[in-house]
């Protein structure tokens, strides 16, 4: 069967276009990790989701969180986006922040007014538990002051506290108590 030039250029067009759509999903996930303000606010003006997931199951805010991308983490939450979003590990944008130790992150999520404090990933383990297991004091007082469940076991039995006595971090067990 002989394909006429149009249907060839037509061809052409559609491969294109789909290539466009599928690097505009991407590059808001670049722009998250670098935190280039600049472009989210384009991706958010042009009305594309910003909940949308890459193919490990992060969103931006979950990458922009991992990537201390302070600027773009606060135009992502003061346009709705998913404070409680889960990767495919079950971790969220908290749990990253607090992984990482980035204690600004940490205060910007924690303020605002949908997210779960206690969600557990699929192994049990809360944003606490990350703050206890990685040694973050400041962020372990903050997430306290927020009432978290600090008596809440992981799927292997362990509490927060537990963790920090891995670690024998003193001052962490003592505020755990």
């Amino acid at each position: 069967m002989k394909i006429f030039p149009y249907k060839t250029y037509l061809i052409v067009i559609l491969i294109l276009f789909n290539t466009m759509v599928a690097s505009a999903q991407m590059d808001i996930f670049q722009a998250a990790r670098i935190n280039d303000t600049v472009a989210v606010k384009k991706y958010i003006d042009k009305g594309l989701k910003i909940d949308t997931v890459d193919s490990s199951g992060y969103s931006p805010l979950i990458i922009a969180c991992y990537n201390e991308s302070n600027a773009v983490v606060k135009l992502l939450l003061n346009n709705d986006a998913d404070v409680n979003l889960r990767d495919k590990m079950g971790n969220t944008a908290l749990m990253g922040a607090c992984f990482r130790g980035y204690d600004t992150i940490v205060r910007l999520l924690v303020n605002s007014q949908s997210i779960k404090l206690d969600i557990q990933n699929f192994n049990g383990a809360t944003a606490l538990f990350f703050a206890s297991t990685f040694n973050r004091v400041a962020i372990v007082k903050l997430l306290l002051a927020k009432n978290v469940d600090k008596n809440i076991q992981d799927n292997f039995g362990n509490k927060a506290i537990d963790h920090a006595q891995m670690q024998e971090n003193n001052e962490i067990i003592n505020l755990l108590k």
